[in-house]
């Protein structure tokens, strides 16, 4: 399988060539130490360990020694093969580690996806975290997002029918394009934490519920549920005061439509 589905290493110069004219980052997967060399000559900004060299540390700390980011996706990993792989990186001074789940199977079914590791991940070993992605559609990715991923991984092809090794489950330029859409409406719709209101919010409050007075009510009559309601708009008393105005008199008389007020009540 990886004989078929390599990129041809004559071909990756032009690729960045092509990348840079773009303005694209341009990195590749080394999965040997001579295809670290390989890549370093090309000045890859950044390097991406695929899950099935986690476990190769002495490989993980020549990629950590550019001092450049690893990407590591984590498909086939325990708890300790991630803690011992950040842990080389961190050990030879790189501490640029971004750590990507993943399920490794293709097409990742939905059910196995866990997104819930992606935060503990991050708290976990305190870097940046993201999502490699196998499964169909873009819900998973966005979903992650939500989460806090900060890198989506997912496989791209021109044209599913071309065939290929993994064109099954990668998705067609148009279909990318609207995951990335999705992506940067979620960012924008999660926001911050904050109760403040916008200004449009804010305007909107007269719209909220106040207590009125909704049958004439003369001095020294009582006030009820019948006279006194919670209507709109929000320009009376707040409705909280409710039950402690039911049962008092009225100081003086007090006309259908008038906004409920402390100064009414006797």
């Amino acid at each position: 399988m990886y004989g078929k589905a390599y990129t041809p290493w004559e071909w990756q110069k032009d690729l960045r060539d092509y990348a840079n004219e773009l303005e694209l980052d341009f990195f590749s997967s080394p999965f040997d130490l001579t295809a670290v060399d390989f890549l370093e000559g090309l000045d890859v900004p950044a390097y991406k360990v695929a899950s099935f060299e986690i476990n190769d540390i002495p490989f993980i700390r020549k990629i950590a020694r550019t001092k450049k980011p690893v990407i590591m996706s984590t498909g086939i990993a325990r708890l300790e093969d991630i803690d011992l792989a950040v842990r080389a990186c961190r050990e030879e001074g790189n501490d640029k580690v971004i750590l990507l789940k993943c399920i490794s199977s293709y097409p990742a079914p939905y059910e196995n996806m866990n997104l819930r590791v992606i935060p503990n991940m991050e708290q976990t070993f305190d870097c940046i975290c993201g999502l490699s992605d196998h499964s169909m559609g873009t819900e998973i990715a966005v979903a992650a997002v939500s989460l806090g991923a900060k890198v989506i991984e997912k496989h791209f092809t021109l044209n599913r029918a071309d065939g290929g090794e993994d064109s099954q489950f990668s998705m067609e330029p148009q279909e990318f394009a609207e995951m990335v859409r999705e992506v940067r409406n979620v960012e924008k719709a999660l926001g911050r934490v904050t109760y403040d209101l916008n200004a449009e919010q804010l305007e909107s409050r007269i719209y909220s519920r106040s207590l009125f007075v909704v049958n004439d009510v003369k001095k020294g009559e009582t006030f009820t549920e019948d006279n006194v309601r919670s209507i709109r708009p929000g320009i009376g008393m707040h409705t909280k005061h409710w039950e402690e105005i039911l049962g008092k008199t009225a100081r003086c008389d007090v006309k259908k439509g008038t906004p409920m007020d402390w100064k009414y009540v006797e």
